[in-house]
């Protein structure tokens, strides 16, 4: 009996003897169909997501016919061994110049050293009980490098930027980046630019990422509703989501990957968080302007809070100082409406709010809440 072995990946020495001959065409060692079938004894590489498949055929090349064949194929990697062999069954018998096929996938789920050991064993019309195995190994690489940045904003969202790298020596069509948030966010997408009905993709039309260039996708995480006013349930949040990502190489050949739960630092917002719900970009010089400030008691217990309001040199308060607030139990919140203005013009921040828990007698200082652009309305008459 005689094994045959054909895997549908690409031989990374075929690509560089395509590639170094100076007969043949650039680019050409990513579209002609020799490099999809090879057969050495080292496949050479393939890359974590995508699916390995092999065509195994046991062909008897003697005169006679041979009795109960068995073929096994099995995958060795680092940590388990497989069993990739459609049947189990053996074959009653096997006449001469005939063959056994099967044809076997598996999706790489391990980086490292990988040995395809396809096994045959089969009896004689002796009754002697033969057996042989054959080896083939392959690395498998990872084709992607991925880092991601966390932005938490005031008003509880999270921004998320992944950086996404080809590492491999062939372009990539990327089919699909998505993300895919915890159970207790919402996303958006911000990877598109509105152009007329449908959104156009920031990459332009053609999705490719060529080898070692790097993207950055960009997302923004919001709370789902039942989620947003607890504070205490947000403030400890640190799990977002994952990163699904589909890209295809060469003739179509489709891989993917997913990330593990992407974990963000939580924000420390200690006992008392101030964040602002309204605010206007521009004021003018001198005039008063309104904005709303948002209180939660991220703490276990309630608190009794008082305001006091300092001017700064550009900022001025408008209203009482030192007026009582009232109770606030654990999680809950108070929107606070205020008015000020700025006696300077140009970008200004606003600070100066004081809040006191009376029953512990704790003073928060809160400073450079947000900044505002002051303008002077009459530069603009002449």
């Amino acid at each position: 009996l005689k094994m045959i072995c054909l895997c549908a990946f690409p031989g990374d020495l075929f690509s560089q003897l395509m590639r170094t001959d100076p007969s043949t065409i650039k680019g050409a060692e990513a579209l002609m169909l020799g490099e999809m079938l090879t057969l050495p004894q080292n496949f050479g590489n393939i890359f974590l997501g995508e699916t390995f498949s092999c065509y195994i055929s046991v062909h008897n090349d003697s005169t006679k016919v041979v009795k109960d064949i068995l073929v096994k194929a099995d995958l060795q990697t680092s940590s388990q061994r497989l069993s990739l062999s459609a049947s189990n069954s053996a074959v009653t018998e096997l006449k001469p110049e005939c063959c056994i096929d099967d044809v076997i996938h598996h999706e790489v789920k391990e980086i490292g050293t990988h040995i395809l050991v396809c096994a045959v064993s089969y009896t004689t019309q002796f009754g002697e009980k033969l057996y042989f195995r054959k080896f083939f190994k392959f690395q498998v690489l990872k084709p992607l490098d991925v880092k991601t940045k966390f932005y938490n904003a005031e008003t509880d969202e999270v921004f998320l930027e992944a950086q996404i790298q080809n590492i491999t020596t062939s372009p990539m069509f990327m089919e699909k980046v998505s993300l895919e948030p915890s159970i207790m966010y919402n996303v958006t997408e911000l990877n598109t630019v509105e152009s007329g009905e449908e959104g156009e993709s920031t990459f332009g039309k053609m999705s490719y990422l060529q080898p070692m260039d790097t993207r950055q996708y960009l997302y923004c995480l919001k709370p789902k509703p039942e989620y947003a006013e607890k504070a205490g349930v947000i403030k400890g949040v640190t799990v977002i989501g994952k990163l699904d990502i589909v890209w295809k190489t060469n003739l179509g050949e489709r891989g993917r990957l997913q990330t593990s739960q992407l974990q963000r630092m939580a924000p420390g917002y200690g006992d008392i968080r101030l964040s602002l719900e309204m605010i206007p970009d521009t004021v003018n010089l001198e005039e008063p302007f309104d904005i709303i400030c948002k209180i939660t008691n991220c703490s276990e217990r309630t608190m009794d809070l008082v305001l006091e309001m300092c001017n700064t040199r550009s900022v001025h308060w408008c209203g009482v100082s030192g007026r009582q607030l009232g109770k606030v139990g654990p999680s809950a919140f108070l929107s606070l409406p205020l008015k000020l203005l700025s006696s300077v013009q140009g970008l200004q921040s606003i600070s100066g709010l004081r809040l006191t828990d009376t029953f512990l007698k704790r003073t928060y200082e809160y400073d450079d809440i947000a900044q505002v652009c002051v303008v002077c309305p009459f530069m603009n008459e002449s």
